[in-house]
């Protein structure tokens, strides 16, 4: 069933099968649409990489549009961490695939995502074995943090890009996410926007590119 998740995908920019993979996960009412324009900028850093924007696997239930990747219509933390884990399933059944039909290893993939996109990815990567290269996570915050410890199998290096005037996600999200995952000893860079509301500003943008370099193996001739 998860393996029907599917969305715009670009790349490699140099052509021929990809050797790495990037996954742009989108925020709440969205779809892959929102976030594949990302990837010629980053695919400058990445040229070897396949970057696939899946859509969500629900409707919005809040919106007459849009996809979601878990309810949010009660926000008990409880909820929240049941409706992130049937996500997490999804994505990882997707993720799986996805490796496995380019030939591909835990170590060339890398999970981006934005605001509900980014509270997906950081469950599902941190819980992979092995994890991915890297996570970036966008106006975001860490759902499950009290059960993070007994269901962590992996500490792959996170970025945390988050505007300081978010009124949707407030930016207390990445930073208390910075200390939880801090405190396990997943290296974290961090970056809070002064100014920047529910969104990506083009230095976010960058700092993800870069990430992408380091974590998935740099330039290769660009």
């Amino acid at each position: 069933m998860p393996e029907t998740l599917d969305g715009p995908r670009w790349g490699p920019a140099e052509g021929g099968a990809p050797r790495k993979l990037v996954l742009l996960l989108h925020g709440l009412g969205a779809d892959g649409f929102d976030l594949i324009d990302l990837a010629p900028g980053w695919g400058k850093a990445v040229p070897n990489a396949l970057f696939v924007a899946p859509h969500a696997p629900e409707p919005c239930d809040m919106a007459p549009f849009g996809r979601q990747w878990f309810s949010v219509q009660d926000r008990t933390p409880a909820r929240m961490l049941a409706g992130v884990r049937v996500a997490a399933d999804h994505l990882s059944a997707f993720l799986n695939a996805e490796t496995a039909r380019h030939g591909l290893a835990a170590g060339d993939v890398a999970l981006m995502g934005f605001s509900q996109g980014a509270m997906t990815a950081l469950f599902t990567g941190l819980r992979r074995d092995p994890p991915p290269a890297a996570i970036l996570a966008y106006s975001g915050r860490l759902v499950g943090a009290e059960v993070l410890q007994a269901e962590l199998r992996g500490r792959p290096p996170v970025l945390l890009v988050h505007g300081e005037s978010d009124d949707v996600v407030p930016v207390s999200g990445s930073r208390e996410a910075e200390a939880a995952l801090t405190a396990l000893g997943i290296p974290v860079e961090s970056a809070y926007r002064t100014g920047l509301a529910h969104g990506l500003d083009d230095a976010g943008i960058a700092l993800g590119g870069l990430m992408l370099q380091r974590h998935l193996g740099g330039m290769t001739g660009a």
